[in-house]
């Protein structure tokens, strides 16, 4: 995200990999509130590609392969294994040896001091794990998906507020975070 307020613009597997943890991935945050950061910020936006992507990246809509989901450490890990980018966009970063450079949290805090990044102070904790929120989005879109199959696509209105119901009465993927963070995440 640093790299798109400051340029307006970045490669599309970081635009996938932003669009997967805000929506299905890890934050389950509706999938129009991306799509309005990106519209605003994004200097190649163009509102059809724009729409389409998201709905596609979230799971809403074309791609129903829900399962698929990026995760922020080892997609950065596959594409990217120095961590060039990062240390070119999160300067707070560029000295965290490259074994921390995707979890700087997991570093032990001598080897934080030594880079000159303090998890906490100098860069924020991770806002979920990845692993627990994961679970959960795969968790309920699977009940969204299997509800969809289970009537033929004849979803109603009651349906979804029972699926609404259900969430709002299981523990969510926010809990542990608070709303102002999340709302700095996609503003």
């Amino acid at each position: 995200m640093a790299q798109f307020r400051k340029w307006g613009w970045m490669h599309h597997l970081a635009r996938h990999s932003v669009a997967c943890f805000l929506t299905r991935g890890d934050l389950f945050v509706h999938w129009e509130k991306g799509r309005d950061v990106f519209e605003r910020l994004l200097i190649d936006s163009d509102w059809a590609i724009n729409n389409g992507n998201w709905l596609w990246l979230s799971c809403s809509s074309f791609f129903y392969q829900y399962n698929r989901i990026y995760s922020p450490i080892s997609f950065g890990k596959k594409y990217d294994p120095a961590g060039n980018y990062i240390r070119h966009f999160l300067p707070v970063l560029k000295d965290m040896p490259k074994e921390y450079i995707y979890e700087p949290w997991a570093a032990p805090i001598s080897v934080q001091r030594k880079a000159r990044c303090i998890i906490g102070l100098d860069y924020p904790k991770p806002v979920v794990s990845h692993d627990s929120a994961s679970k959960e989005c795969r968790m309920r879109l699977g009940e969204a998906y299997a509800l969809n199959k289970k009537l033929n696509g004849l979803v109603s209105e009651e349906d979804l507020n029972k699926l609404r119901r259900k969430a709002d009465n299981e523990s969510t993927i926010l809990e542990s975070v608070s709303r102002k963070k999340i709302q700095k995440l996609i503003d």
